[in-house]
């Protein structure tokens, strides 16, 4: 029963939080017009004794005449246009002198009639239960809707604390407040909101401003910090406003989620600095729970690379999902523990979760019999191979490693999955592996070769593919390598000027690659949206920026980081792409395309990989890059090594003419 009411409560929250403004101030000007007139009546029914009925139109109009003067004094005033449910001490002082006006207006007309009908005991009465009514209306609504405190200043503290502004004047940003008032080190100059219906109104007694005034306020009142308030499924906004507050002379920090604040755990250690991710993400799109839940809900799910960024956040991901079995497979010793301790920590302050199985498996995906045994040991039913070296210029300078791990390894998994009878196999692919001009996107498109020829063998065995480019903060990323440089006092290094990638945050990329492999069929390249191009140059200026930095160049010499520009490293594009043809098709999610791409049919494909694999045995390299030359479209190494054909040398016609 408890439960039942407190779902009601709940409901008339979101029902009024979702009103428009007008809606809300109509709503409250009925109430007090109905809760003063029965103020009134009550009143006058104590004095006489028995329930009151006017006696002639002059005494009913007496009667109406002192509500409606009331509200309407308090509609002058403007008590209407504060935000009721944060209204603070300057709001309540407000409604005070506004009813004590209106009650001394009534008085007067009162009397000039004559007092017929209404006594003055009964206008003392009325101004005192009245305004009590009026202010217990708005408690009562402060307390629904679970808002923030009264902000007090103190001039005299003032110039001992930080002058700051908070962008947001919603619930997210009145909860912030509450936090500001506990601490000693600041001060609230005010809001800003974009919201013009919140303009010029008082939230917790401090005027809420435009963001056209924003310039002029922070010189006025010489402020240090803004504190960026807002809930989370405004990315695309908030993304603009902190673009917008980056150009300004003031210390910006963001809070988390509304998620987290409404659960509680809003305090000023909530706030962060900007990060990057904060101004190149973008608006989510809520996942398609039917995808997400197909092949990892009471399902046994191998995660190989459990340990690297893809994937930790892939078990992380499936772990919620309530798999039956999650087998973490990862080369590193200390990731793979990282991995387990948060994925076990995770499952155990869940109880509809503590029955998932967690196993971790130390070792290679290239060691067949281990990864034949960790299939059927555990009846693997779906496998995410993120195994794989990334790092482009390391692969570059280790080539036969790198094929050894991102080619065979895939071929060992793909094989072992589809002897045990695996039901789905979703390999995590590359941009790079598009006409690739490095080792590590040649291993990576061979490893897609592989798959799509799986794919064509009679088997249970669903294969297929995920591409997509960079994700943000993870190992190889330039993002942290720049923070890194930063800190240390730089200089930041960019490659080339011109250099661009995409970005996707590591989250979204997991979550999207879930959901495209439950639409697989077989065969499929799936690619993920990643929205608009970065340039590095661009991306390395604004990391120095959020360090509260300037750029040291020739137009500031005076600045505090140099960017140097080193070149293109071997292996290096300018640009990325994530086609290799041009009929990318699009599927049931948004952001999820997919692609029926070149393949070599198995009989062509196994004894090109019978050869590469003797050629990395006998440490043969010039025969492994001419064996990749010829068997991976496009690829056009950047700087081939003495002994190695010439860049521009074409696939022989023995492999080209059987893509199908």
């Amino acid at each position: 029963m408890a439960s039942g009411n407190e779902g009601q409560f709940v409901r008339l929250r979101t029902w009024l939080l979702d009103r428009p403004r007008y809606h809300k101030r109509a709503l409250l000007v009925f109430v007090d017009l109905t809760l003063l007139s029965l103020v009134l009546w009550i009143a006058l029914s104590v004095r006489y004794g028995e329930l009151f009925v006017p006696e002639n139109w002059l005494s009913a109009a007496l009667m109406a005449s002192g509500p409606l003067i009331t509200v309407g004094t308090l509609w002058h005033f403007g008590i209407y246009r504060l935000v009721t449910r944060f209204i603070g001490r300057r709001g309540i002082v407000q409604v005070l002198l506004a009813l004590a006006l209106a009650v001394l207006i009534w008085s007067l007309v009162v009397f000039m009639v004559g007092q017929y009908g209404v006594p003055r005991t009964v206008i003392t009465a009325y101004a005192v239960v009245g305004a009590s009514v009026v202010l217990a209306v708005r408690g009562l609504i402060r307390l629904l809707l679970e808002s923030a405190g009264i902000h007090f200043r103190s001039s005299s503290l003032n110039g001992l604390r930080k002058a700051t502004i908070i962008y947001g004047a919603d619930a997210v940003g009145v909860a912030l407040l509450g936090a500001v008032q506990r601490s000693r080190d600041r001060y609230i100059v005010g809001f800003v909101d974009p919201s013009p219906s919140l303009w010029r109104q008082y939230v917790g007694g401090l005027k809420v401003y435009p963001p056209q005034r924003l310039s002029r306020l922070i010189e006025r009142e010489k402020v240090q910090e803004i504190l960026v308030a807002m809930q989370s499924t405004h990315r695309r906004e908030r993304q603009r406003i902190l673009q917008e507050l980056d150009q300004l002379p003031v210390t910006v920090k963001i809070l988390p989620t509304y998620e987290d604040i409404s659960a509680g755990n809003v305090s000023l250690m909530s706030l962060r600095n900007v990060e990057v991710g904060d101004l190149l993400g973008r608006d989510p799109v809520a996942p398609n729970v039917h995808l997400m839940n197909r092949n990892t809900v009471e399902r046994s799910v191998l995660v190989t690379g459990a340990a690297g960024s893809i994937g930790h956040e892939l078990v992380r991901q499936i772990a919620r999902r309530r798999p039956r079995r999650l087998v973490l497979l990862d080369t590193s010793e200390r990731g793979l523990y990282q991995t387990e301790y948060e994925t076990r920590t995770f499952l155990e302050k869940d109880p509809d979760l503590a029955k998932v199985e967690v196993e971790v498996v130390l070792g290679s995906v290239t060691d067949y019999g281990l990864m034949d045994e960790v299939i059927s040991k555990h009846k693997v039913d779906t496998i995410y191979h993120a195994a794989a070296y990334k790092h482009v210029p390391l692969v570059e300078h280790n080539p036969l490693a790198g094929i050894e791990n991102n080619v065979f390894g895939t071929l060992v998994a793909a094989r072992c999955a589809r002897r045990q009878g695996v039901e789905r196999f979703i390999l995590i692919s590359t941009d790079k592996a598009v006409r690739p001009t490095n080792i590590m996107g040649a291993s990576k498109r061979l490893a897609e070769l592989i798959l799509q020829a799986e794919a064509q063998e009679e088997s249970g065995t669903v294969f297929s593919m995920v591409r997509f480019g960079n994700v943000l903060d993870s190992s190889g990323s330039v993002v942290p390598l720049f923070r890194n440089q930063i800190s240390s006092g730089g200089p930041v290094t960019v490659t080339h000027p011109e250099v661009t990638r995409y970005f996707m945050s590591i989250p979204e990329a997991a979550e999207l690659v879930i959901q495209a492999g439950a639409m697989a069929t077989g065969g499929e390249v799936f690619i993920l949206h990643m929205g608009d191009p970065v340039k590095i140059d661009d991306l390395a200026r604004l990391m120095v920026r959020l360090s509260n930095l300037e750029v040291r160049d020739t137009g500031n010499p005076f600045g505090d980081i140099e960017i140097v520009y080193t070149g293109l490293r071997p292996g290096e594009k300018l640009y990325e792409e994530l086609l290799i043809g041009a009929n990318a098709q699009t599927t049931e999610h948004p952001r999820i395309f997919k692609s029926d791409e070149p393949f070599l049919a198995p009989a062509v494909l196994h004894p090109v990989l019978d050869q590469l694999k003797a050629a990395i045995a006998a440490r043969d390299q010039a025969s492994v890059f001419s064996l990749l030359r010829r068997t991976v479209e496009d690829y056009q190494p950047s700087d081939p090594a003495p002994g190695k054909a010439a860049p521009g040398e074409a696939w022989t016609d023995g492999i080209s003419q059987t893509l199908h």
